[in-house]
């Protein structure tokens, strides 16, 4: 999907794991103060879009694209007039994946701001006045390692022979693009301190695509906090999956790299919220926002080395 922007900058929000309850009143605290934080933020600065990593309706997906869900946890929660018309760009989470993704994927033709045209697709924006290109690969994590169901980590991919030609179409994007910026977005973190903490299945299989093609970030929820890990002055990985509930558990922070964990906001604060990004001609900034106008951290990212 080719996509070009007016301005001088790309601005977008990144969040996940906001799926609500399956009982009244489908919302949760967290999520409607993160959709409300979202909302101001919009109203003061521009947002292009919304990224979106999954578990968009606990605790098991919609049942078909007439779901109610969709209006109760959706629809009716992010209502703000600033983000009216902000396209949201949708992916599957492993709870969604207990459910009917092709609804998700079809609701996409009900909903002016729903974009879910695919398990897995990819995203180019172009800024011709400061010649500045982004490519963002979304994909979907629990095709390539299957769901979790009642264990932490996945149990290994439904379809073998999926999964590999995901891996495939992952390789072959990441090997032929040439923009300023190259984003990839999942629901299963690679890297986490959290409760289910890195994913061996991406450490194996993404990983290594994302160091030898010089990937700019890695963006994922999953775990329910927030998190910013970089591998020395390489890859970042963007954990944003505090939409709905927030998790301060930290007991897989012996699984990381103690140099590369910067910042993770359970251990302070038990509120929601997301990650405002802006892409510019010089550098990708990371604001990580919580609801009551809370920066909480912020970070800049440069340009691909080509």
């Amino acid at each position: 999907m080719d996509l070009w922007l007016k301005g001088s900058d790309i601005q977008f929000i990144a969040f996940g794991d906001w799926g609500g309850l399956p009982d009244p009143p489908y919302v949760t605290i967290v999520q409607k103060a993160t959709a409300d934080e979202m909302g101001r933020v919009t109203q003061n600065s521009r947002t292009d879009f919304v990224l979106n990593v999954g578990d968009n309706f606990y605790y098991h997906g919609v049942n078909n694209v007439n779901d109610f869900r969709f209006q109760e946890t959706f629809e009716n929660v992010f209502i703000a007039p600033s983000l009216a018309n902000s396209p949201w760009y949708i992916l599957a989470g492993n709870h969604d994946h207990l459910g009917n993704v092709s609804a998700q994927i079809a609701y996409s033709g009900f909903s002016k701001r729903w974009n879910f045209p695919n398990l897995y697709y990819d995203l180019n924006f172009k800024i011709p006045d400061v010649n500045v290109s982004v490519t963002i690969l979304m994909i979907d994590t629990v095709v390539i390692c299957g769901n979790t169901y009642q264990a932490s980590q996945p149990e290994g991919p439904e379809s073998p022979q999926v999964a590999r030609e995901q891996l495939q179409w992952i390789r072959q994007k990441l090997a032929h693009s040439r923009s300023d910026y190259l984003i990839v977005a999942g629901h299963y973190p690679v890297w986490s301190i959290g409760q289910h903490g890195p994913t061996p299945c991406l450490v194996d299989q993404l990983r290594p695509l994302l160091k030898k093609y010089n990937v700019t970030a890695y963006i994922s929820g999953h775990d329910h906090s927030l998190q910013f890990i970089r591998e020395g002055d390489g890859i970042a990985y963007i954990v944003s999956g505090s939409g709905s509930f927030v998790d301060t558990s930290t007991v897989n922070k012996e699984k990381v790299p103690r140099d590369w964990l910067h910042f993770y906001n359970s251990e302070i604060s038990t509120l929601g919220g997301f990650v405002l990004i802006q892409i510019t001609a010089e550098q990708m900034f990371a604001s990580y926002r919580q609801p009551y106008a809370m920066v909480v951290f912020q970070t800049a990212l440069p340009k691909r080395k080509l």
